[in-house]
């Protein structure tokens, strides 16, 4: 990771120390942000808006491999994925707080770059780092996000608005983040067994970015607000696209009808995984970690989706005894059924 000459121990800096260290790049920007880091609590002034709070961990040797994932993009990833939740309320994020816990393997510039990542996402996506807390860990890495942002009352998207004879649509591919996930374990095994061979990646960009440097959709949510449509119930798709149909289908005591051949796939995503000999829909099914947005509008505002050229119309919603189904590119049905990311799974 680092030659030991290049180390920089952090019992040298102390907590403190080390908090101060990290905190003198962060800027201020929010015009919300009353007070940010530096007392015991961040100050947020949101006037008439409803407030929304998002957390995420993230862990070591669960949620991410640092054989394969750089520091910084770690990092990115850690605010991206908590800024989506706060999209999948159509809503806008502003701050967040980063908390980190560090086993001793870890040197102080391993932190600044876990810390460069996280800032860029800030500054890309306007949100401020307003607080967080470091701690030794005797497990690895651990990162904690949460993320604060802000919607009107009557624009906030739950899982449980959608409605029967709503359209039900998802922003731009799926499965990309799983099969680039696949490309990168397979390469890491061939590396464990034969450290000479370099890793093989020519080619599949896009999917690796998928899984490594993933983008929240604050571009949908301001897409929504420029062309006035207000979407019934909305997720980010985390853990797999069933996975996030039957979460709101089950809030909102609904049905839905998805048509297989409207779930968009990007062609490397669907070249790669029959190279894996994957089913592609399977890969968007049940892959996750996608973080598009899955929403329903009703159908009074199909004019304003069916040129969105990001939108896919991918089914609609019914009512809840007709279930949740999937209709295959031969015409069969099947049964929706969860097979997507499940933290505690053996």
């Amino acid at each position: 990771m680092f030659d030991n000459k290049d180390r920089t121990d952090i019992h040298e800096l102390g907590e403190f120390g080390l908090i101060k260290y990290l905190t003198e790049a962060v800027e201020i920007t929010e015009s919300s942000t009353v007070k940010g880091i530096g007392d015991d609590a961040a100050v947020l002034d949101f006037g008439n808006k409803k407030t929304l709070i998002s957390t995420d961990l993230l862990l070591e040797g669960i949620h991410f491999d640092l054989r394969y994932v750089p520091l910084k993009h770690l990092g990115y990833k850690a605010v991206q994925v908590n800024l989506s939740d706060i999209y999948a309320m159509n809503g806008l994020a502003s701050q967040i707080t980063f908390s980190i816990g560090l086993s001793s393997k870890f040197p102080l510039e391993a932190v600044e770059e876990i810390y460069e990542g996280a800032l860029i996402a800030c500054k890309k996506y306007n949100v401020d780092l307003v607080g967080g807390d470091t701690s030794a860990s005797a497990q690895g890495l651990v990162i904690s996000v949460t993320s604060i942002g802000y919607a009107d009352a009557d624009k906030i998207a739950y899982r449980s608005g959608a409605k029967e004879g709503d359209l039900l649509c998802v922003s731009g591919d799926l499965g990309g983040a799983y099969v680039g996930l696949q490309l990168l374990e397979r390469e890491k095994n061939i590396f464990l067994e034969n450290p000479e061979i370099q890793p093989d990646l020519e080619g599949k960009d896009y999917i690796i970015e998928r899984q490594l440097k993933p983008e929240a959709r604050k571009d949908v949510v301001e897409l929504f607000e420029a062309y006035g449509i207000q979407p019934g119930a909305m997720i980010d798709v985390s853990d797999g696209l069933a996975s996030e149909i039957l979460h709101i289908c089950n809030a909102s005591k609904v049905g839905c009808k998805l048509y297989e051949e409207k779930i968009p796939l990007d062609p490397m995503t669907y070249e790669t995984a029959r190279e894996f000999g994957l089913d592609p829909t399977v890969c968007a099914l049940s892959g996750g970690e996608d973080y598009e947005l899955l929403f329903t509008v009703s159908q009074d505002q199909y004019d304003k989706i069916k040129n969105q050229l990001d939108i896919s119309i991918i089914g609609y919603i019914t009512e809840e005894q007709a279930g949740c189904e999937m209709i295959s590119k031969s015409g069969h049905v099947h049964p929706i059924t969860a097979q997507g990311w499940n933290a505690f799974k053996k």
